[in-house]
């Protein structure tokens, strides 16, 4: 290749992220054919990461006014990012797991869980693709909204998104639920497990609740898969069985004969230790009855605060495809054992999910996108994912020097205006770096709050202390003498 060739080739520089986001974005390079490409990633990534009082909507991201403000070359700009421009959203979504696989801090092994869970969002109309009047478990009820199965890697150090995919109502097939192209929730769960590991993604086990936990065919699917997993049942779980037998889950719990913690029958007592240092006595119970046993293809596991009464809130009652130490299963499965405490810590690992992960994905936008495209709503939920991954990031590659490092807008630049500017209109020329607004005014509006530019980093250490601290996911079960 000649001098000239290599110069036409040569990349347009543009504006840094602020630093240690920069070393983590400058990974996607690669990916992104265009200049403007690669800006708009940084953009995003650092609208989402800013605390804002505003929806993290492109208007949003941008700082702008939601409705005039919406034809500013910036929003623009990203709007064309995120519905038009040519990138390869799966392609991110490879990168974004190889870093998280290299890095010792983050890397997945085989003692976390891969969580399954769905998330449904209010979205108004009925042009949005995936929408649909459905049950959306962040509401608790039937609304107009769009659902999203994912899956998550976890265990008591870390946890993050891994992959998901959107749930498609029957009424966007012109078969209905006979389309070949439908997908039920269920089918796209038992998928995203294939990819994790198809992807060589290690885990323990596959974790899900009760919803995944009734149907059969989940459970068929993860066996043909040969991984393990711990999903919950209902509390009202019950199978066929002769008059006068046991026949639900309630009926062994009180056949298991519990008078006191003294007198615990054939419950076993487990003491559960959380990040805190706090702990917790739990008791667990080995249905050996019906369909359930130790030496047969599932067994069903009862945890609990109290035997006596059952809280709903801290009992558990759990399926699993993981033989018992010392079964005649043991010796003909391919899976490791696990011991009572071990499918209670197992399933532990999905409070992640309930106590913290939906409420970050809120934090970062998650559901506060204003596009209409399949395309577009994938893409989003991606760079949710990349801004939930740079905060595990941002705690193993601190920046001793992040203050110094943020850059105050250029005095060349104007401040950025709720209004439209005079110069909105713009020349129509390409590539006018001198006259494009960087990314750190994008979040600057004066002088004075060029400080909101480090807000991104603080806002990143936030959210992951709120990951890490404020979870009891992290606890780690343990047998305790009985009295």
């Amino acid at each position: 290749m000649g001098e000239e060739e290599r110069e036409m080739t040569k990349r347009i520089d543009i504006t840094p992220a602020p630093e240690p986001l920069e070393a983590y974005v400058k990974h996607f390079d690669e990916l992104f054919g265009k200049s403007n490409q690669r800006e708009g990633f940084r953009q995003y990534l650092e609208g989402l990461l800013l605390p804002s009082e505003r929806h993290k909507t492109l208007t949003g991201l941008v700082n702008t006014e939601p409705v005039v403000g919406a034809q500013l070359p910036r929003a623009q700009k990203l709007q064309w990012f995120l519905s038009e421009s040519d990138w390869d959203e799966r392609a991110v979504q490879h990168q974004r797991l190889h870093l998280l696989v290299e890095d010792p801090s983050t890397a997945p092994n085989s003692q976390g869980v891969l969580v399954i869970d769905e998330t449904g969002d209010r979205k108004a109309g009925h042009k949005t693709a995936h929408v649909g009047r459905q049950y959306l478990a962040n509401v608790g009820k039937i609304d107009n909204g769009v659902v999203s199965v994912t899956s998550l890697w976890a265990d008591e150090r870390v946890y993050y998104p891994v992959d998901c995919e959107p749930y498609t109502p029957a009424h966007h097939f012109e078969q209905g639920k006979q389309d070949p192209a439908f997908r039920t929730k269920l089918k796209l769960a038992v998928e995203l497990v294939r990819r994790a590991v198809q992807a060589h993604i290690p885990f323990r086990a596959a974790v899900a609740d009760s919803f995944y936990g009734e149907d059969y065919g989940v459970k068929q699917g993860l066996r043909a898969l040969g991984v393990g997993y711990v999903l919950a049942l209902k509390p009202s779980h019950s199978w066929w069985h002769p008059i006068r037998a046991i026949g639900s889950l309630q009926e062994a719990a009180r056949a298991a004969r519990w008078k006191s913690s003294e007198r615990p029958g054939k419950w076993i007592k487990l003491t559960r230790t959380f990040r805190d240092g706090s702990k917790e006595d739990w008791w667990a119970l080995e249905v050996v009855t019906g369909p359930y046993g130790p030496d047969k293809q599932e067994r069903v596991v009862i945890a609990t605060t109290d035997p006596l009464t059952l809280p709903d809130l801290s009992t558990f009652y759990l399926a699993t495809n993981l033989p018992a130490p010392r079964s005649q299963r043991a010796q003909d499965s391919d899976l490791a054992t696990a011991s009572l405490e071990e499918v209670v810590r197992l399933y532990g690992l999905r409070m992640w999910v309930e106590q913290s992960y939906k409420h970050v994905k809120h934090e970062l936008g998650w559901s506060q996108y204003q596009v209409r495209s399949d395309k577009a709503i994938r893409r989003h939920w991606q760079l949710v994912c990349c801004a939930f991954s740079f905060c595990w990031y941002h705690a193993s590659h601190p920046s001793e020097n992040t203050m110094q490092e943020a850059r105050l807008p250029s005095e060349s630049e104007a401040p950025l205006q709720s209004g439209v500017p005079a110069e909105a209109a713009g020349t129509g020329e390409k590539n006018q770096r001198g006259k494009s607004h960087a990314a750190t005014a994008v979040l600057a509006s004066d002088a004075a709050s060029s400080a909101r530019l480090v807000g991104t980093l603080d806002h990143a250490t936030a959210l992951l202390e709120r990951l890490v601290a404020s979870t009891p996911a992290s606890c780690v079960a343990t047998p305790a003498p009985v009295a």
